[in-house]
C-alpha cells in the first residue's frame, strides 16, 4: 500500500498493510535536529516514511499577518485577533479582545475562507507528495472564539454569563471553517479544538450539548460532503462527551492523551466497529524519557490496541520542541518494524 492508501484504509476502520504513523505537528527545532536544513516538517515526513503530510491552519507564516510589534512578536491573526509568538511555534491569544460586546459581534466580518493560503498548501502538497495522505489541522468553533475573545479565561465566563453569546461567536470559526473544508481539498482534516483537561471537561456535558456541539456537527457534515475524513483531538478526559462526539460522524478520535480511563482498546469496545483511533506515546516519555522506554511504550500500544483495531501511531498530542528527536524517531522505527498486519505478539 502506499502512505495514502493505508491512511485511508485505516479511517475506514478497516485493517492495512501496516500500522499508519502520522503527527498533527512537528517542532522546527525537532525537524532541524533530525533533518538539518529541511524545507517544512513534510520533508521529516518524506525522510523517515510517515505516511501523512500536514498543512496547519493556525501557524501563519510572516506575510500572512499583520504585524503589530514584529520585535516583540505581537501580530493579528486572519481574525483580526492579536496574537503573541513565543519561543514556541503555536502562538498564544493576547489582550484587548478582537470582539467585546454584542455591537463588537454584529458589525464583525470575518476573512474569506476561498482566500486561504490553505487552499494553495493543500493542492501544492498533494502535487509534491502524491502517494502521502494529506491533512489539514484545523478547528472548529472554539478555538477562533478563544482567538477573538482575547483569552479562554473570557470565552468562559461568556459561557457562564452570556451563553447565546458565546453560542454566537462560535459560528464564526464553524462557518469559515466548514466552507474552507470544503474548498481544501485535503484527505482528512483533523479538529483541534480542547475541550479537556486530565480531570474531565471543561465545561459541563449539558453545555457542550447546547452550545458548541451543533458547530462540530455541521463542520463534520462539511468535511465529510467534501468526500474527506474527520479526526477529532482533543486533550485530556472526554468520555464524558464522547457519545457526542462520536455522534457527529467523525471518523477518528486522535491524538488522545494517555489518561486514565481513556486507554485506547476501550474506544474499540465502546464503539465497535464505529471508530479509529490514534496516538498516544505520551510526550512526557518522548520528551525525558529513554530510547527503551519510548519502544517498549510503542510496543504495548502495536500489542494492546493495533493488533485489536484501527489504529494510527503517534504521539499523545504533537512532537513539541522538548521531543529528544532519537525518542521519536524510535516510536517512527519500532512501528516500521514491529507493525505489520496482522501484528505478531510474539516478537513484542
Amino acid at each position: 500500500m502506499t502512505s495514502r492508501e493505508r491512511v485511508l484504509t485505516t479511517l475506514k476502520h478497516q485493517q492495512a498493510d501496516r500500522v499508519p504513523i502520522a503527527e498533527m505537528w512537528i517542532d522546527p527545532k525537532v525537524v532541524e535536529a533530525i533533518l538539518p536544513g529541511a524545507r517544512d516538517s513534510n520533508d521529516l515526513v518524506e525522510h523517515l516514511g510517515l505516511d501523512m503530510v500536514t498543512v496547519p491552519t493556525m501557524i501563519y507564516g510572516s506575510d500572512e499577518v499583520e504585524w503589530v510589534d514584529r520585535a516583540q512578536g505581537i501580530f493579528r491573526d486572519k481574525w483580526g485577533a492579536l496574537q503573541h509568538l513565543t519561543h514556541e511555534a503555536i502562538p498564544v491569544p493576547s489582550l484587548p479582545p478582537r470582539i467585546e460586546t454584542k455591537e463588537d459581534l454584529a458589525r464583525y466580518r470575518p476573512p474569506d475562507p476561498a482566500q486561504s493560503p490553505v487552499i494553495e498548501k493543500v493542492r501544492r502538497l498533494k502535487a509534491r507528495y502524491p502517494d502521502k495522505a494529506v491533512a489539514v489541522v484545523g478547528e472548529s468553533g472554539w478555538a477562533p472564539a478563544v482567538y477573538l475573545r482575547g483569552g479562554i479565561e473570557n470565552l468562559f465566563l461568556d459561557l457562564a454569563e452570556r451563553p447565546q453569546f458565546a453560542k454566537d461567536l462560535m459560528s464564526i470559526g464553524a462557518s469559515y471553517y466548514a466552507e474552507l473544508y470544503s474548498l481544501a481539498g485535503a484527505d482528512v482534516v483533523f479538529l483541534g479544538d480542547d475541550y479537556s483537561d486530565n480531570r474531565g471537561p471543561m465545561m459541563s456535558p449539558r453545555m457542550f450539548e447546547e452550545i458548541i456541539l451543533p458547530h462540530d456537527t455541521a463542520v463534520v457534515a462539511a468535511i465529510k460532503k467534501a468526500g474527506a475524513y474527520c479526526i477529532k483531538h482533543t486533550d485530556g478526559d472526554i468520555r464524558k462527551i464522547m457519545d457526542q462526539l462520536v455522534g457527529t460522524g467523525l471518523d477518528a478520535l486522535g491524538p488522545l492523551q494517555d489518561v486514565p480511563g481513556m486507554e485506547l482498546d476501550k474506544i474499540f469496545e465502546r464503539y465497535p466497529g464505529r471508530i479509529t483511533v490514534m496516538g498516544n506515546v505520551p510526550v512526557d516519555l518522548l520528551a525525558r524519557g529513554t530510547v527503551e522506554e519510548v519502544v517498549a511504550a510503542t510496543k504495548r500500544l502495536l500489542r494492546d490496541v493495533s493488533a485489536k483495531g484501527p489504529h494510527i501511531m503517534s504521539s499523545g498530542n504533537t512532537i513539541a520542541s522538548c521531543v529528544r528527536p532519537d525518542n521519536f524517531v524510535a516510536m517512527v522505527r519500532t512501528t516500521q518494524e514491529f507493525g505489520n498486519h496482522p501484528i505478531n505478539r510474539r516478537r513484542l
